[in-house]
């Protein structure tokens, strides 16, 4: 599951868990939401981390 559906999930959770007073449906959604977050900023370091090995190639050219 990608970062973007676990984040939407977790909010529909929290969502669900608000309207019923379900504590725990809200607090699984809550942490679904922190891992899709964590996900994005993962990838968001690779991408980085690449686009720096690019860059360091191209001037040491």
């Amino acid at each position: 599951m990608g970062e973007f559906s676990k984040k939407a999930k977790g909010r529909i959770e929290q969502a669900v868990g608000g309207l019923t007073g379900n504590k725990g449906l809200q607090k699984e959604g809550e942490a679904d939401e922190r891992a899709g977050q964590v996900e994005r900023a993962v990838a968001d370091v690779k991408h980085a981390v690449k686009d720096a090995k690019h860059a360091v190639k191209e001037v040491a050219k």
